[in-house]
């Protein structure tokens, strides 16, 4: 069968953007010191990541309010839903569906009701999250970058939960880095790297509903660079002073 996500490697700096992002990432991770990092660096790369999502669409940015229990309702929603997002990594990799279902349930819970948590509204964005899912259950051979951009793209877009599907789509985003190696132990914050991009983020993501080739390609080539911004906010911190041979 075609592989719809290796398609798009044959697209005009496509490989090389996303070569270049990947060698970057992978080398400030091991710069960073990757095997010695602590569970507590992933839990305060998620909670940089539900901040700069919320922040996104519209929250206050404040780190030590959500550090401490307090702050935006939307950020805190954001934050409960990093909680639980590593968690669902085997649920994503076994049945995507369910696991965008759980992560609207987390954010969406008091903000909408409670028949409508984790279920599709919109018919035409179920059947895109219902076509999405079969692409993902089939074997690609893409980069696990090139993975993640479309996949929140398509959730964004597709646009099938009552609320959230931004912070929805940033959270899957994050699933598929962990869930296809990119970034197992999710130190990098790409949610960071699209708050940075300011006001291209929207248009990107608005381009790209316009559905076209040529659209698809421009998201990719923003995403790529998304990506890499979003591995310098990482919170590990560069080793200090000369290595030890």
């Amino acid at each position: 069968m075609p592989d719809p996500f290796s398609a798009l490697m044959d697209l005009e700096g496509v490989p090389s953007a996303f070569a270049a992002t990947r060698d970057g990432i992978d080398s400030l991770l091991r710069d960073r010191g990757l095997r010695r990092t602590s569970p507590e660096a992933t839990a305060e790369s998620l909670l940089r990541g539900a901040a700069a999502s919320a922040a996104i669409e519209g929250a206050p940015y404040d780190l030590e309010a959500l550090r401490a229990g307090e702050g935006d309702p939307l950020a805190l929603a954001a934050a409960r839903m990093s909680t639980e997002l590593l968690g669902l990594v085997p649920t994503w990799q076994r049945a995507p569906l369910q696991a965008l279902a759980r992560l609207h349930t987390l954010v969406a819970r008091g903000g909408v009701a409670d028949a409508d948590l984790g279920r599709p509204v919109d018919p035409a964005g179920a059947r895109r999250l219902t076509a999405l899912a079969q692409t993902l259950a089939a074997p690609s051979d893409a980069p696990g970058l090139v993975v993640a951009a479309v996949v929140h793209a398509e959730v964004a877009t597709a646009g099938a939960f009552a609320s959230d599907n931004g912070l929805v789509a940033r959270a899957a985003e994050r699933l598929v880095l962990v869930a296809r190696g990119v970034d197992p132990a999710a130190l990098t914050v790409p949610e960071a790297g699209h708050r940075a991009a300011g006001r291209a983020y929207g248009a990107a993501l608005a381009d790209y509903a316009g559905g076209s080739p040529a659209s698809v390609h421009r998201w990719l080539l923003y995403a790529a660079q998304a990506f890499a911004d979003g591995a310098e906010a990482s919170p590990v911190e560069p080793p200090r002073g000369p290595r030890r041979t």
